[in-house]
């Protein structure tokens, strides 16, 4: 092959390497090669530009190019000026001399003849220099320049956003459009949250790194290389002289970076944050035993690292900064004095010379290091881009947008799974369906039925076709559904869903969504038939209601009814109903039922219930359970199967009689009509968390958090005022102190470099080359000193301000996370203040309050002497000039302010106007699956792109107003010297003014200027400081419903445990729709055990929350030794309660401190862990270890096999000594060996104390004292185990039939 090429083994370094054996042809084949990749790693962003956006950006760069070298040209123009003006002083000193006369223009002796006064080289000339003329002249040249910087700069920046923007278009619509069509396993792979911070921030990034950054790194990046060049043009010398130096600088900027990147405080604050996270995720066990002041010492004690890290940092930064200025000045010292003596010894250089190459040096190390934060954009652009194209480029498995497969002419409706395989691709270990058959005729209605995750919302999720099964086929009328073409497929067919899905639109606009053009009148047929009429037309707006966000503004039997008619207006000839009403209240259930009823009629209907009586009358009743079609059949048949649906049915139709007759006894006394809930959804987001697939759950969670609480938004917050956050500050003051007084210091630098470099040109006009020579040294001496000075100033103020700052983060993520651990229960059940959400909060927004106290005020300090000395020197040496300057101040203030924003790029505003486009993308996203079964992908893609337009305008304008910006930063500067030197030339020249002090003047208040802009743009700190210190005080100022720190309440004596419920009802605060217990009455004496039996989501784990006080009930009592528990003290009243759950929580710490645990009041000794652990049957276990009590258990007691971490929570619950002891299911996830072990150690703790035991298995509760069956929130039998087999109600039939209870 033509041009290949053979690798070779690469040999070791330093030996020739040949590793890579060219053909001829494949030598340049190769360099190509190489350059081409790198080309493409970059251009790879720019793949989307046309011949239009090419043509921009390519003059784009010219004109950055070009404005680059504006700067070391205005360089050669400031080395012409300064030679004047010493010409023209050199003129003047020797005229002060008495003895000498201007003659023909030459400067001669009085007394002696013109040949005499030759033969004395008498021959500088005189009167030529009109020193007002030639800066006119100067001053054309810098407006010529600050004009051509002004147009230059505006194209620069202006044709590299518009050329952006215009992409940034493109990829936005393709991006979308490709999300869109995805198949729904994708989208349960890729979380929402991340795809929406995609469009936003990865398309952002992708903007920054072809937009504006590329016009300024080319702009200068040419400057670099102008002033290298000009420097060695003029004076090579002297260039190289500085160059030996640089190093020094830069490793001071390269070490400094380092030392800005190593997030080693982040890394010792780890240690503390994983306390953070481990006790905020067991948030119920550190509440229930107590350990709230445990965990914030624990906490605050492994803060001090990340403390110490942070004071070392700003050690270290100070030190850095320190060294930075002080190699500066003494780079200062030594050019100067290098550069005089080729001035005034060997007169190689004219002084302007000198300035020109110092400066032009200068100028190109400078920018060097500010075009290195925009390679940081490129390679984070680069990055996004990456993962933007991937999804652009994928090829869905199940495009829903594509025109291909069969539209069948006739559809019957017949649909049949043959041995069907499924999982889904987010959890492909977990099999959802197992070889699954099953015929569902077309005209009839077929119900499905099983407990929750057995397959039967997966069977109907593959009728729509939103995945296809690994194995087997899904026919509709016997043709395999893959071979049909999608849309058409989903345009046959209705669904219903639990929770329906609104969008935010119209009544009638949602109705029409399910099927284009519809006419107003078939949308008035569908809502009568679903029922919905009524209600419409006794909105005000009628069928122009709007539905509000997620349908918010409607209720939950209104928004299902709706969504019905959509259902039915699409004409469908298969209808699928997931749980259509089981999320109703009794009344807006018959409703709907109804609806549904009449609905039915002569369509293939598949129909998924958990309420029976919805599916009595159903054609056909198939029973699921694994995966499997386990039994099919009318109703009486499957009863006398005594299978699944028997279960079901028994255990449901006992509720329904005892809550029936509870209704009764309730209206005949005073007319309360219960809305009984679905008891059964509660049960359904709770058993079925596991297995669901992450996008469905997480849109489970978000509808609950939408339509459940009114969502007070944490995140606009007033920022807090600064009075405040210093007050926390308050201790540190002596350091606050000390750090101003040198920022003071490192402000009055700047002006005093301006003062000794107009003093060093002074001196290149003085006639005595000895006074000179001295005057030169000495400055140049001093140029050192204020560097050293410069290095301390700088380490104190680095050192004072981040140790002020650190104690202040440590005190605040302390006082933070224990106000935290205060709130009561129901806080940390909404979504925002999930144990990530926290613990990122005490990460970032407590280290980010220290930006608003010290490092601020060293700022305003710093900036305010800066100012300060700067005008008083500029007006002690002349008052006249120093005012004409002092006009631009306030612009320069504005340039120098601008070129800091420009560095951080604009893309915060290109966020607000993307907020419309945002919502649309994120309503789609979030309802991808309903959006997917109405078919209405394209409509979201138009809707998309119709609302980009707005902001692509907005960026179009913004690139003119941007550029225009920029370009007057850039020019001010040119602006303000044409003026100055011009004034100045006149005041030399007119009121003999010293031409060192126009120097001293300008560059002093020019210099601080600017300084004083780059300070106001550190302020982006100071605004985020004062908003994270509000959310931090918003935490601390939240006040807890149910407060453990707090000592009020009944706290007695001689407490027995005698508990009593009395009609308590119950809503978690998170679902307000969902009511758990419904008026729960059930006592137990002291030292009585009382046990729940009952379907999982009956409120029986809820009773218990209660007894803890979790929570308080909503309505009703519970009493505690015949007080209300809403009266007793919180701490005291857990104090007296053991608790051993499930699936027990230990710590990340030894065996012997997790029993500890159990008493956090007393200190415990070693004896009283070993007698609690052989009480838990735990003793000998421990013994047989390697390190006995001493061995860690692991993160969440992973080094542990389940029944061992039973036996340490019971240990941990005996060794409190409790007065009462919950076990909520405390042997159900053992084995039969441990569970024999644990249950002996259950009994012994049981002796002697209130017990109150929550269990599946019958046969650990026959020999309680009480047993209470519970359904829907409601007891509905209870007594002894003899005493409820003799009743042959629902407990009879549980333990008959050996069912399993939940």
């Amino acid at each position: 092959m033509p041009g290949s090429v053979k690798l070779r083994s690469v040999k070791k370094f330093g030996q020739e390497n040949d590793s890579y054996e060219f053909s001829d042809e494949g030598k340049l084949f190769a360099i190509f090669t190489l350059l081409d990749m790198f080309y493409c790693q970059f251009a790879l962003q720019f793949r989307f530009a046309s011949c239009r956006e090419i043509c921009m950006m390519i003059f784009g760069s010219i004109c950055a190019i070009i404005h680059g070298s504006a700067q070391p040209l205005m360089l050669l123009v400031f080395g012409m000026l300064t030679d004047t003006f010493i010409e023209y002083d050199i003129e003047l000193n020797e005229l002060t001399d008495p003895e000498k006369v201007c003659v023909n223009n030459t400067i001669q002796w009085r007394n002696l003849t013109e040949e005499e006064n030759l033969a004395l080289n008498m021959t500088r000339s005189c009167g030529l220099l009109d020193i007002e003329y030639e800066m006119t002249n100067f001053a054309y040249y810098y407006v010529g320049i600050g004009a051509g910087v002004f147009i230059l700069g505006y194209l620069q920046i202006s044709l590299w956003i518009t050329a952006a923007a215009r992409q940034i278009q493109i990829i936005r619509k393709m991006y979308f459009r490709k999300v869109m069509r995805m198949e729904i396993g994708w989208f349960d792979c890729t979380s929402v949250g991340e795809l929406n911070t995609r469009m936003s921030d990865d398309i952002n990034k992708i903007n920054d790194a072809i937009a504006d950054q590329v016009g300024i790194f080319i702009q200068r990046f040419t400057t670099f290389v102008c002033g290298f060049l000009m420097g060695f043009a003029k004076g090579w010398k002297l260039t190289l002289v500085i160059v030996s130096v640089s190093p020094l600088i830069g490793v001071g900027a390269g070490l400094m970076f380092v030392a800005k990147l190593t997030g080693m405080e982040l890394q010792a604050y780890a240690k503390a944050g994983a306390v953070a996270d481990e006790v905020l995720s067991s948030v119920r066990t550190v509440a229930a035993f107590g350990g709230e002041k445990k965990e914030v010492e624990r906490y605050d004690h492994n803060l001090v690292s990340a403390q110490r890290w942070g004071i070392r940092k700003g050690l270290i930064m100070g030190f850095f900064t320190g060294y930075m200025w002080f190699i500066i000045f003494l780079c200062y010292a030594l050019a100067f004095w290098y550069g005089s003596s080729l001035v005034v010894d060997t007169q190689e250089y004219s002084p302007g010379t000198l300035l020109q190459v110092f400066f032009g040096v200068l100028i190109a190390a400078l920018s060097l290091g500010q075009a290195s934060p925009c390679l940081e954009a490129f390679a984070a652009g680069r990055g996004a881009a990456t993962i933007i194209f991937e999804t652009i480029e994928r090829k869905p498995e199940i495009d829903c947008l594509s025109e291909a497969g069969y539209k069948l002419n006739k559809v019957k409706g017949d649909l049949e799974f043959h041995n069907i395989t499924f999982h889904y691709p987010s959890r492909p270990e977990v099999k959802i369906l197992d070889q699954l058959n099953l015929q569902v005729k077309s005209g009839e209605t077929t119900a499905f039925v099983g407990p929750s995750g057995a397959g039967k919302s997966t069977a109907v999720q593959l009728i729509q076709r939103f995945y296809d099964p690994k194995e087997g086929m899904v026919t509709l009328d016997g043709h395999d559904i893959r071979g049909l073409n999608i849309q058409w497929l989903r345009s046959l067919i209705g669904i219903v869903e639990q929770e329906p899905v609104l969008f935010a639109t119209s009544i009638a606009e949602n109705i029409r969504y399910g099927r284009p053009g519809v006419s107003n009148d078939d949308i008035i047929t569908a809502a009568k038939e679903a029922n919905a009429y009524n209600f419409i037309m006794d909105l005000p707006q009628k069928f122009d209601t709007l539905v509000g966000e997620g349908g918010g503004q409607m209720s939950g039997g209104q928004k299902q009814r709706i969504a019905i008619a959509r259902a039915l207006v699409r004409n469908p000839r298969i209808l699928l109903l997931d749980m259509a009403t089981s999320a109703l209240d009794n009344e807006s259930e018959a409703v709907v039922q109804e609806a549904l009823d009449k609905v039915r009629m002569g369509r293939t209907t598949i129909s998924i219930a958990h309420r029976l009586s919805t599916i009595k009358n159903a054609d056909v009743i198939v029973g699921f359970e694994h995966g499997r079609a386990v039994e099919r059949g009318k109703h009486e048949e499957l009863l006398d199967r005594k299978g699944v649906y028997f279960t079901l049915v028994t255990l449901q139709s006992q509720g329904d009689k005892a809550l029936n007759q509870k209704a009764r006894q309730g209206s005949s006394s005073d007319c309360l009509t219960l809305s009984i809930p679905r008891s059964l959804f509660h049960c359904i987001c709770r058993s079925s968390v596991h297995q669901r697939s992450r996008s469905q759950l997480s849109n489970v969670v978000h509808e609950l958090s939408v339509s459940g609480l009114p969502d007070d938004d944490s995140d606009e917050v007033e920022p807090a005022p600064v009075a405040r956050i210093l007050k926390y500050n308050a201790p540190e003051w002596p350091y606050m102190l000390f750090g101003s007084f040198g920022a003071a210091v490192n402000g009055g630098v700047n002006p005093v470099y301006a003062l000794l470099f107009s003093q060093i040109l002074a001196t290149f006009s003085m006639p005595d080359p000895v006074e000179q020579r001295r005057e030169i040294n000495g400055i140049c001496l001093f140029f050192v000193v204020v560097g050293l000075v410069s290095f301390f100033t700088q380490l104190l103020q680095g050192y004072a301000f981040s140790k002020s700052g650190e104690l202040l983060t440590r005190r605040l993520r302390c006082l933070g996370f224990q106000a935290m651990l205060g709130q009561e229960i129901a806080w940390f059940d909404d979504h925002r203040n999930s144990p990530g959400a926290l613990t990122t909060r005490l990460a970032t927004d407590a280290s980010q309050v220290q930006g608003a106290t010290g490092s601020q005020i060293g700022m305003i300090v710093n900036s305010l002497t800066n100012i300060g000395v700067a005008i008083i020197i500029s007006f002690y040496f002349s008052w006249k000039l120093t005012l004409v300057i002092l006009c631009f101040l306030p612009f320069l203030a504005l340039s120098g302010g601008f070129q800091a924003k420009m560095l951080t790029g604009f893309a915060k505003q290109d966020k607000e106007a993307m907020e419309a486009a945002g919502q649309i993308s994120g309503e789609a996203l979030n309802n991808i699956r309903t959006i997917a079964g109405l078919g209405k992908e394209r409509n979201f893609v138009e809707m998309f792109e119709a609302q980009l337009e707005a902001p692509y305008q907005a960026a179009l304008k913004k690139a003119n107003v941007y550029g225009a910006c920029y370009g007057f930063a850039q020019c001010v500067v040119f602006m303000a010297n044409s003026a100055s030197y011009r004034f100045g030339g006149y005041l030399v020249y007119r009121e003999g003014l010293h031409f060192s002090f126009v120097f001293r003047v300008i560059s002093a208040i020019v210099t601080s200027g600017t300084a004083l802009g780059r300070a106001s743009s550190y302020t982006p700190d100071y605004a985020k400081a004062k908003i994270s210190a509000a959310r931090f005080f918003q935490l601390l100022d939240h006040i807890p419903k149910i407060s453990v720190y707090s000592d009020e309440g009944d706290k007695w004596d001689n407490f027995k445990g005698d508990i009593e419920f009395i009609d308590c009802k119950f809503t978690y605060p998170s679902r307000p729709d969902i009511q758990v217990l419904n008026g729960l009455s059930v006592s137990v004496r002291p030292g009585q055990t009382l046990a729940f039996v009952g379907s999982s989501g009956c409120g029986k784990s809820t009773s218990v929350q209660l007894l803890e006080r979790f929570y308080d009930p909503n309505n009703g009592r519970v009493l505690i030794d015949g007080r209300e528990s809403t009266r007793v003290n919180v701490a005291f009243l857990r104090s007296k309660i053991g608790i051993v759950s499930q699936e027990p929580i230990l710590f990340d710490c030894s065996i012997a401190e997790n029993i500890r645990y159990g008493d956090n009041q007393r200190h415990l000794s070693m004896d009283d862990v070993i007698a609690a652990a052989k009480k838990a049957q735990l003793h000998d276990f421990v013994m047989s270890l390697p390190e006995k009590y001493d061995t860690n258990v692991g993160s969440q007691g992973s080094q542990l096999s389940r029944g061992q971490k039973q036996r340490i929570a019971i240990a941990r619950a005996i060794i409190r000594d409790p007065k009462i002891l919950l076990l909520d299911e405390a042997t159900s996830a053992l084995d039969t060996e441990s569970e024999k072990t644990v249950q002996d150690a259950l009994d012994k703790a049981r002796e002697g104390r209130t017990c109150i035991v929550i269990a599946h298995r019958l046969s650990t509760i026959q020999n309680s004292d009480i047993i209470a069956v519970m359904s829907r929130g409601y007891v509905i039998e209870k007594g002894t185990h003899d005493y409820l087999m003799s009743l042959k109600g629902a407990y009879y039939k549980l333990v008959t039939t050996g069912a399993p209870i939940s």
